[in-house]
C-alpha cells in the first residue's frame, strides 16, 4: 500500500525528526536542571514535571508515526536517509563473517574503533579537565548555579547515557547500524567543539553553566548510542569464533579514549605554560575534536551497513517496536536484567576502579603530584591496554562467562590489598582524612591526614618532579604504575569479553536496543558515578579506605548472580539466526 500523499502543510519527515530530535533535549535538559534543583530551595519539582511532559509528548508522537507507518507500508526513514544500492558498496546479504574477507574485516574494526575512540576522547576530556573549567563557568557565592555546573561537569553525562541507548538503540535495530552511530558521532564530536568554543560566566552569565548542562546531556546521549552501535556493527562481520577476539579491538578505544584525553592535556599545559593554559590553553583539547571529527566522519560514511542486518531487513525480519519487544517479553527482559547485574554492573565498577579511582585515590588521598599522577595513570593504560585483545581473545577459547567472573572476584578480594600497597610506596604516610563542603561550588573537599611522629599533620605533596627525565627515574613512581597496572589486568578481565557476550546473549532483531541499555546502565551509573559515591564515602567515615567499600560490594553482587544465571555464548553463532533452514535462538 502506498502512502497517502503529503499536503502542503504538513511538514517533511526531515522537518518531523528535526522537532522531534530538539524536543527530547529540551525533555532531558529540563529533567537534568530539575533534578539538580531538588538539592536547592529551586524550582527544580515544576522542571522535572515539565521536562517529563516533553519526554511524554516526544514518546506519544513516536508512537502514532509508527502506527502511521504500519497502517500505510511506509518507513519515515527511508525519505530521509535512503539505503544505498547494494552495488555501490554494502555488503551482500548472504555474506556470513566467515566468508568476509580478512582486509575487509580489519576495515571495519579500524573505521569504528577510531570514531568510538573519540568519542571516549571527547567525553573524558570533559572529565579530565574539571577542575579547571568549572570555575570559569558559575559564579562565586551562589550556591544553586554553582552546584549545577559542579554536578554537570560529572555526574549528567553519565545518568543519561541509557536514555542515548534507547533512542539510538531503537534507531540502529529499525534503520540500520551505521547510521546511528554515525549520528551520534556528529552530535558527539560537534558538542566538544562547542565547549572549546563557549564563554565563560564572566561574558554571558547564567547562560554559561546552562549552555554547559545542555552540552553534557548531548555528550551523554551520544555516548549511549555509540557503544552498542560499534560493539554490533563489529561483532555482525566477523566470525562466531573468533568473535571475542575481534570485538575485543572496539573495547580498547575506551582506555585508548582517556589515554589520548590525557596525553592531549600534558602536552598542551607543557606547550602553552600552567598560567596560559588556566586561562585560554584549556579550549585547545576541545577544538581539536573538531579535526577529529571531520576525518571520523568521512571514515564512517564510507562504511558498509551490518550483512546481518540488511539480511533481516530485506526479509522483513526487523523489530517494529523493538523497546516494547526487548522490555516487556519477558525472555529478553530476563536477559537484560541479568546481563545487568550478572555482567556489566560489576564490569563497569572494576573499569572505573582500576582508572578513575585510582587517578582520585593518588591525587586527592595520597597527594601526589597532579603531572605525576597523570604519567603514571598513562604509563599503566599504555601498558595494560593490549591484554583486552589477550583476554578477549582466551574468551572465545575458555567462554566469556568463566573469564569475566574470575575478573569480579578477584577485585573484590584484592583491592585493599592493592590500595593499602599503593598507600605504603607513596611515601605520603597518610592515615585519615577530614572533609568539608566547599561554601563556593558545593564539591566536598578532602584533607589527607598523615602520621609524623605520632602526630597528625596535613598531608603534603609528594612525587614532584622537576623534570620529566627525574620522573622516569624514580623506582616509586614505577612501583605505583605496577600497581595500576594490576588492576588494569582485572580491568581487561571483565571488559575485554563483555562485547561479545551481550552480543550473543540477544536476538539480531533487537540487539542495538538491548545490549546497549544494561550495557550504560552498568558502566554509566553504577561505574560512572563511583567517583562520586567514593568521595561522599570518604568524606562521610574519615576512613581512606571506605571509597572500595562499593566497587567490592558491585563486584562481589555480580559474581554471585552470574555465576547462578548467567549463560555462556561463545558457542553461540549469531549467523544461524538469519538461516531459516538452521534457527537458533541466543544464548540468555
Amino acid at each position: 500500500m502506498n502512502a497517502p500523499p503529503r499536503t502542503p502543510n504538513t511538514p517533511s519527515p526531515s522537518v518531523r525528526l528535526l522537532r522531534r530530535v530538539w524536543i527530547s533535549i529540551a525533555g532531558f535538559t529540563l529533567l537534568g536542571i530539575g533534578f539538580l534543583l531538588l538539592f536547592t530551595p529551586g524550582p527544580g519539582v515544576p522542571l522535572m514535571l515539565g521536562g517529563l511532559a516533553l519526554l511524554a509528548l516526544e514518546f506519544e508522537w513516536a508512537r502514532r508515526s509508527l502506527a502511521r507507518a504500519k497502517e500505510t507500508g511506509s518507513m519515515l526513514w527511508r525519505r530521509v536517509m535512503p539505503r544505498r544500492p547494494a552495488a555501490t558498496g554494502d555488503s551482500a546479504p548472504g555474506a556470513t563473517g566467515d566468508e568476509l574477507p580478512k582486509r575487509q574485516i580489519w576495515s571495519v574494526i579500524g573505521a569504528s574503533s577510531v570514531g568510538t575512540m573519540i568519542e571516549w576522547y571527547d567525553f573524558y576530556i570533559f572529565g579530565s579537565l574539571a577542575t579547571v573549567i568549572s570555575p570559569l563557568f558559575y559564579p562565586s557565592g551562589n550556591d544553586s548555579l554553582a552546584l549545577i555546573a559542579y554536578l554537570s561537569t560529572f555526574a549528567v553525562g553519565f545518568v543519561v547515557r541509557p536514555f542515548g541507548a534507547l533512542v539510538f538503540g531503537r534507531i540502529g535495530d529499525r534503520v540500520g547500524r551505521k547510521y546511528a552511530f554515525l549520528v551520534t558521532l556528529v552530535i558527539m564530536g560537534g558538542a566538544t567543539a562547542l565547549i572549546g568554543l563557549l564563554p565563560t560566566y564572566e561574558s554571558i552569565g547564567i547562560a554559561a553553566p546552562i549552555a554547559l548542562l545542555v552540552i553534557r546531556v548531548l555528550q551523554g546521549l551520544a555516548l549511549g548510542g555509540e557503544y552498542g552501535g560499534a560493539a554490533v556493527y563489529v561483532a555482525e562481520h566477523v566470525p562466531d569464533r573468533k568473535r571475542g577476539f575481534y570485538t575485543s579491538f572496539i573495547q580498547i578505544t575506551a582506555t585508548l579514549g582517556l589515554f589520548m584525553s590525557l596525553v592531549v592535556i600534558l602536552l598542551v599545559q607543557h606547550a602553552v605554560g600552567p598560567d596560559a593554559f588556566k586561562a585560554w590553553g584549556w579550549r585547545l583539547p576541545f577544538l581539536i575534536s573538531i579535526a577529529l571529527l571531520v576525518v571520523s566522519v568521512y571514515i564512517r560514511m564510507r562504511m558498509r551497513e551490518s550483512p546481518i542486518f540488511l539480511h533481516i531487513k530485506q526479509a522483513g525480519m526487523t523489530s517494529a517496536h523493538p523497546l516494547r519487544e526487548a522490555f516487556t517479553q519477558w525472555d529478553n527482559l530476563k536477559r537484560v536484567l541479568i546481563s545487568l547485574f550478572g555482567a556489566t554492573a560489576g564490569q563497569g565498577v572494576i573499569w572505573y576502579t582500576g582508572q578513575f579511582y585510582a587517578l582520585f585515590y593518588l591525587l586527592t588521598i595520597l597527594k601526589v603530584n597532579a603531572t605525576t599522577a597523570n604519567c603514571i595513570i598513562a604509563v599503566a593504560l599504555l601498558a595494560g591496554m593490549p591484554l583486552f585483545v589477550v583476554m578477549g581473545s582466551l574468551s572465545d577459547r575458555i567462554g566469556r562467562k568463566r573469564l569475566m567472573m574470575a575478573g569480579c572476584l578477584l577485585a573484590a578480594v584484592s583491592y585493599l590489598p592493592i590500595y593499602h600497597a599503593m598507600q605504603s610506596v607513596a611515601g605520603s604516610n597518610v592515615v585519615a582524612v577530614t572533609s568539608q563542603r566547599n561554601a563556593v561550588t558545593g564539591a566536598i573537599n578532602l584533607s589527607p591526614q598523615s602520621m609524623i611522629d605520632g602526630q597528625m599533620v596535613p598531608t603534603t605533596e609528594v612525587l614532584a618532579f622537576d623534570t620529566f627525565g627525574a620522573l622516569i627515574q624514580s623506582a616509586t613512581a614505577w612501583q605505583l604504575a605496577g600497581l595500576i597496572f594490576l588492576q588494569l589486568v582485572l580491568v581487561t578481565m571483565v571488559y575485554g569479553p563483555i562485547a561479545a557476550y551481550l552480543v550473543e546473549a540477544f536476538p539480531a532483531r533487537i540487539r542495538y536496543t538491548a545490549l546497549s541499555l544494561p550495557y550504560h546502565i552498568g558502566n554509566g551509573v553504577f561505574g560512572g558515578l563511583l567517583p562520586v559515591i567514593g568521595l561522599s564515602v570518604v568524606a562521610l567515615t574519615e576512613d581512606i579506605d571506605a571509597g572500595l567499600y562499593y566497587p567490592i560490594a558491585v563486584a562481589a553482587m555480580t559474581f554471585i548472580i552470574g555465576s547462578i544465571f548467567l549463560k555462556e555464548t561463545n558457542h553461540h553463532r549469531i549467523w544461524d539466526e538469519v538461516r531459516p533452514e538452521n534457527p537458533r535462538s541466543p544464548a540468555g
